[in-house]
Protein backbone atom coordinates (compact mmCIF):
# COMPACT_ATOMS: atom_id res chain seq x y z
CA UNK A 1 0.00 0.00 0.00
CA UNK A 2 1.59 3.46 -0.74
CA UNK A 3 2.72 5.46 1.84
CA UNK A 4 0.43 8.02 2.82
CA UNK A 5 3.38 10.67 2.64
CA UNK A 6 4.68 10.91 -0.56
CA UNK A 7 8.06 12.13 0.63
CA UNK A 8 8.14 9.84 3.21
CA UNK A 9 11.69 8.05 3.47
CA UNK A 10 11.60 5.85 6.67
CA UNK A 11 13.40 2.73 6.39
CA UNK A 12 15.04 3.47 3.65
CA UNK A 13 19.19 3.30 3.45
CA UNK A 14 21.23 6.42 1.64
CA UNK A 15 24.98 6.11 0.69
CA UNK A 16 26.10 9.86 0.13
CA UNK A 17 29.45 9.96 -1.42
CA UNK A 18 31.57 12.94 -0.38
CA UNK A 19 29.67 12.57 2.77
CA UNK A 20 31.93 14.86 4.76
CA UNK A 21 31.25 17.87 2.60
CA UNK A 22 29.71 21.19 2.25
CA UNK A 23 26.33 19.71 0.33
CA UNK A 24 27.14 16.24 1.31
CA UNK A 25 26.40 16.90 5.01
CA UNK A 26 23.11 18.66 3.69
CA UNK A 27 22.12 15.76 1.34
CA UNK A 28 22.37 13.70 4.42
CA UNK A 29 20.31 15.76 6.70
CA UNK A 30 17.66 15.28 4.00
CA UNK A 31 17.44 11.67 3.66
CA UNK A 32 17.40 12.01 7.71
CA UNK A 33 14.63 14.63 7.54
CA UNK A 34 12.55 12.27 5.50
CA UNK A 35 13.15 9.76 7.99
CA UNK A 36 15.94 7.51 6.04
CA UNK A 37 18.91 6.29 7.05
CA UNK A 38 21.92 8.17 5.62
CA UNK A 39 25.51 6.61 5.42
CA UNK A 40 27.99 9.29 5.13
CA UNK A 41 31.02 7.79 2.70
CA UNK A 42 33.99 10.12 2.72
CA UNK A 43 37.66 9.55 2.39
CA UNK A 44 38.15 11.17 5.29
CA UNK A 45 37.01 8.83 7.99
CA UNK A 46 36.98 11.07 10.72
CA UNK A 47 35.17 13.91 9.58
CA UNK A 48 32.46 11.59 8.10
CA UNK A 49 32.02 10.30 11.47
CA UNK A 50 32.08 14.10 13.50
CA UNK A 51 29.63 14.98 10.07
CA UNK A 52 27.58 11.70 11.02
CA UNK A 53 27.29 13.07 14.25
CA UNK A 54 25.83 16.69 13.32
CA UNK A 55 23.47 15.02 10.88
CA UNK A 56 20.96 12.93 13.79
CA UNK A 57 20.85 9.97 15.37
CA UNK A 58 20.55 7.58 12.60
CA UNK A 59 23.14 8.85 10.46
CA UNK A 60 26.51 6.69 10.17
CA UNK A 61 30.07 7.45 8.85
CA UNK A 62 32.00 5.39 6.65
CA UNK A 63 35.28 5.35 4.47
CA UNK A 64 34.78 4.91 0.79
CA UNK A 65 37.37 5.66 -1.81
CA UNK A 66 34.86 6.13 -5.11
CA UNK A 67 37.80 5.96 -6.97
CA UNK A 68 38.50 1.98 -5.68
CA UNK A 69 36.23 -0.30 -6.77
CA UNK A 70 37.70 -2.94 -3.26
CA UNK A 71 36.56 0.53 -1.37
CA UNK A 72 33.19 0.31 -2.92
CA UNK A 73 32.65 -3.17 -2.79
CA UNK A 74 33.29 -3.77 1.10
CA UNK A 75 31.36 -0.52 1.50
CA UNK A 76 28.20 -2.11 0.52
CA UNK A 77 28.76 -5.22 1.68
CA UNK A 78 29.43 -3.12 5.45
CA UNK A 79 25.72 -1.20 4.64
CA UNK A 80 24.32 -4.61 3.61
CA UNK A 81 25.45 -6.60 7.11
CA UNK A 82 24.30 -3.84 9.19
CA UNK A 83 21.20 -2.49 7.63
CA UNK A 84 20.29 -5.39 4.86
CA UNK A 85 19.58 -3.01 2.05
CA UNK A 86 20.31 -0.28 0.30
CA UNK A 87 17.83 1.96 -1.30
CA UNK A 88 19.39 5.45 -2.67
CA UNK A 89 22.49 6.37 -3.63
CA UNK A 90 24.01 10.10 -4.29
CA UNK A 91 26.17 10.63 -6.31
CA UNK A 92 27.91 13.71 -4.55
CA UNK A 93 31.91 13.37 -4.52
CA UNK A 94 33.79 15.97 -6.79
CA UNK A 95 36.83 18.06 -6.62
CA UNK A 96 35.94 21.55 -6.58
CA UNK A 97 38.13 24.78 -6.58
CA UNK A 98 37.15 27.10 -4.66
CA UNK A 99 37.48 31.08 -4.80
CA UNK A 100 40.60 32.38 -3.68
CA UNK A 101 40.26 33.97 -0.14
CA UNK A 102 38.24 31.37 1.57
CA UNK A 103 39.56 29.01 4.09
CA UNK A 104 39.17 26.37 1.68
CA UNK A 105 40.55 27.63 -1.32
CA UNK A 106 43.04 26.02 -3.36
CA UNK A 107 44.53 27.18 -7.33
CA UNK A 108 42.46 27.75 -9.82
CA UNK A 109 43.75 26.55 -13.29
CA UNK A 110 44.03 28.70 -16.64
CA UNK A 111 43.01 26.08 -19.79
CA UNK A 112 46.62 27.18 -21.15
CA UNK A 113 48.21 25.66 -17.78
CA UNK A 114 45.85 22.90 -17.50
CA UNK A 115 48.05 20.48 -15.99
CA UNK A 116 47.38 16.64 -17.04
CA UNK A 117 47.59 14.99 -13.67
CA UNK A 118 45.41 17.24 -12.10
CA UNK A 119 42.74 16.91 -14.71
CA UNK A 120 43.30 13.01 -14.78
CA UNK A 121 42.26 13.65 -10.67
CA UNK A 122 39.48 15.79 -11.00
CA UNK A 123 38.01 12.92 -13.60
CA UNK A 124 38.59 10.04 -11.51
CA UNK A 125 36.50 11.66 -8.29
CA UNK A 126 34.15 13.76 -10.33
CA UNK A 127 33.13 11.03 -13.20
CA UNK A 128 34.89 7.72 -12.86
CA UNK A 129 33.51 7.78 -9.03
CA UNK A 130 29.98 7.92 -9.81
CA UNK A 131 30.29 5.52 -12.62
CA UNK A 132 32.43 3.14 -10.72
CA UNK A 133 29.70 3.44 -7.66
CA UNK A 134 26.63 3.19 -10.05
CA UNK A 135 28.27 -0.13 -11.47
CA UNK A 136 28.63 -1.72 -7.89
CA UNK A 137 25.88 -0.30 -5.84
CA UNK A 138 23.14 0.17 -8.99
CA UNK A 139 23.50 -3.07 -9.87
CA UNK A 140 22.67 -4.69 -6.46
CA UNK A 141 19.95 -2.12 -6.59
CA UNK A 142 18.84 -3.99 -9.75
CA UNK A 143 19.07 -7.51 -9.06
CA UNK A 144 17.40 -6.74 -5.78
CA UNK A 145 13.99 -4.92 -7.02
CA UNK A 146 15.39 -1.18 -7.50
CA UNK A 147 16.42 1.88 -6.13
CA UNK A 148 17.36 5.23 -6.76
CA UNK A 149 20.18 6.80 -7.51
CA UNK A 150 20.56 10.85 -7.08
CA UNK A 151 23.65 12.33 -9.62
CA UNK A 152 25.18 16.13 -8.18
CA UNK A 153 25.77 18.26 -10.73
CA UNK A 154 26.36 21.81 -11.22
CA UNK A 155 24.97 24.56 -12.97
CA UNK A 156 28.09 24.16 -14.43
CA UNK A 157 26.99 21.28 -16.06
CA UNK A 158 24.44 23.61 -18.59
CA UNK A 159 26.30 26.96 -18.86
CA UNK A 160 29.95 27.68 -19.18
CA UNK A 161 31.16 29.53 -15.81
CA UNK A 162 31.44 33.05 -16.41
CA UNK A 163 34.78 33.75 -15.55
CA UNK A 164 33.94 37.57 -14.94
CA UNK A 165 33.33 36.95 -11.20
CA UNK A 166 36.91 35.14 -10.40
CA UNK A 167 39.06 38.20 -11.64
CA UNK A 168 41.17 39.48 -8.79
CA UNK A 169 41.80 42.99 -8.61
CA UNK A 170 45.92 43.90 -9.67
CA UNK A 171 46.16 40.85 -11.55
CA UNK A 172 47.20 41.05 -15.40
CA UNK A 173 44.82 39.41 -17.27
CA UNK A 174 47.06 36.37 -18.75
CA UNK A 175 47.60 35.68 -14.90
CA UNK A 176 43.40 36.10 -13.87
CA UNK A 177 42.11 32.93 -12.10
CA UNK A 178 39.51 30.64 -13.89
CA UNK A 179 37.25 27.72 -12.80
CA UNK A 180 38.80 24.98 -14.36
CA UNK A 181 37.62 23.23 -17.67
CA UNK A 182 37.79 19.61 -15.68
CA UNK A 183 35.08 21.16 -13.28
CA UNK A 184 32.65 21.63 -16.35
CA UNK A 185 33.78 18.48 -18.72
CA UNK A 186 33.29 16.71 -15.18
CA UNK A 187 29.55 18.29 -14.77
CA UNK A 188 28.22 17.95 -17.97
CA UNK A 189 29.71 13.80 -18.02
CA UNK A 190 27.39 13.51 -15.07
CA UNK A 191 24.36 14.09 -16.97
CA UNK A 192 25.30 11.94 -20.09
CA UNK A 193 26.30 9.41 -16.97
CA UNK A 194 22.53 9.78 -15.72
CA UNK A 195 20.79 9.63 -18.86
CA UNK A 196 22.13 6.20 -19.81
CA UNK A 197 21.82 4.97 -16.42
CA UNK A 198 18.13 6.02 -16.62
CA UNK A 199 17.48 3.81 -19.92
CA UNK A 200 19.72 1.26 -18.87
CA UNK A 201 18.09 -0.01 -15.80
CA UNK A 202 14.43 1.28 -15.88
CA UNK A 203 13.27 -2.39 -16.40
CA UNK A 204 14.66 -2.99 -13.32
CA UNK A 205 13.08 -0.23 -11.19
CA UNK A 206 16.39 1.92 -10.80
CA UNK A 207 15.03 5.50 -11.36
CA UNK A 208 18.69 7.58 -11.96
CA UNK A 209 18.01 11.16 -11.98
CA UNK A 210 20.69 14.53 -11.76
CA UNK A 211 20.09 17.20 -9.74
CA UNK A 212 22.10 20.81 -10.62
CA UNK A 213 22.46 23.39 -7.71
CA UNK A 214 23.70 26.88 -7.77
CA UNK A 215 26.22 28.62 -6.45
CA UNK A 216 26.31 28.03 -3.11
CA UNK A 217 27.12 30.68 -0.59
CA UNK A 218 29.92 29.14 2.07
CA UNK A 219 31.95 32.53 3.16
CA UNK A 220 33.29 33.78 -0.06
CA UNK A 221 34.74 36.86 -0.19
CA UNK A 222 32.14 39.88 -0.62
CA UNK A 223 32.88 40.96 -4.02
CA UNK A 224 32.16 37.61 -5.19
CA UNK A 225 28.92 37.12 -3.77
CA UNK A 226 28.39 40.93 -5.34
CA UNK A 227 29.12 39.75 -8.64
CA UNK A 228 27.88 35.96 -8.64
CA UNK A 229 24.45 37.29 -6.97
CA UNK A 230 24.25 39.81 -10.15
CA UNK A 231 24.26 36.70 -12.24
CA UNK A 232 21.14 35.29 -10.57
CA UNK A 233 17.66 36.18 -10.88
CA UNK A 234 16.52 35.88 -7.58
CA UNK A 235 19.98 38.30 -6.71
CA UNK A 236 22.00 35.85 -4.39
CA UNK A 237 23.57 32.86 -3.71
CA UNK A 238 21.97 29.65 -1.81
CA UNK A 239 22.02 28.95 1.29
CA UNK A 240 23.50 25.24 1.93
CA UNK A 241 20.45 24.07 2.99
CA UNK A 242 18.15 25.42 0.26
CA UNK A 243 18.75 21.76 -2.27
CA UNK A 244 16.84 19.41 0.58
CA UNK A 245 13.61 19.98 -0.39
CA UNK A 246 14.62 18.64 -3.92
CA UNK A 247 16.83 15.70 -2.39
CA UNK A 248 14.04 14.59 -0.80
CA UNK A 249 11.24 14.86 -3.70
CA UNK A 250 14.08 13.19 -6.03
CA UNK A 251 14.80 10.41 -3.27
CA UNK A 252 11.48 9.77 -2.75
CA UNK A 253 8.07 8.07 -4.19
CA UNK A 254 7.07 11.76 -5.00
CA UNK A 255 9.36 11.82 -7.87
CA UNK A 256 8.24 7.84 -8.84
CA UNK A 257 7.56 8.56 -12.57
CA UNK A 258 11.00 10.38 -12.94
CA UNK A 259 14.23 9.44 -14.17
CA UNK A 260 16.88 10.51 -16.73
CA UNK A 261 15.65 13.99 -15.56
CA UNK A 262 18.07 16.82 -14.49
CA UNK A 263 16.26 19.17 -12.02
CA UNK A 264 18.18 22.59 -11.49
CA UNK A 265 17.46 24.64 -8.80
CA UNK A 266 19.65 27.71 -9.41
CA UNK A 267 17.68 30.91 -8.15
CA UNK A 268 17.36 31.42 -12.54
CA UNK A 269 20.85 31.82 -13.25
CA UNK A 270 20.79 29.86 -16.03
CA UNK A 271 17.47 30.52 -17.08
CA UNK A 272 19.38 34.09 -18.08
Amino acid sequence: MQSQNLFDLTGRVAIVTGGAGLLGVQHAKAVHLGGGIPVLADLNLQRAQAAASQVGERAIGMYLDVTSEETISACLTEILSRFGQINILINNAARNPMVEGTSTSTSFSRFEEQDVDTWALDMAVGLTGPMLCSKIIGTHMAASGGGVILNIGSEYALVAPDQRVYEQPGLPPDRQPKKPASYSVVKHGIIGLTKYLATYWADKGVRVNCLCPGAISNDQPGEFVRRFSNLIPMGRMARPDEMQGAVIFLCSDASRFMTGAVVTVDGGRTVW
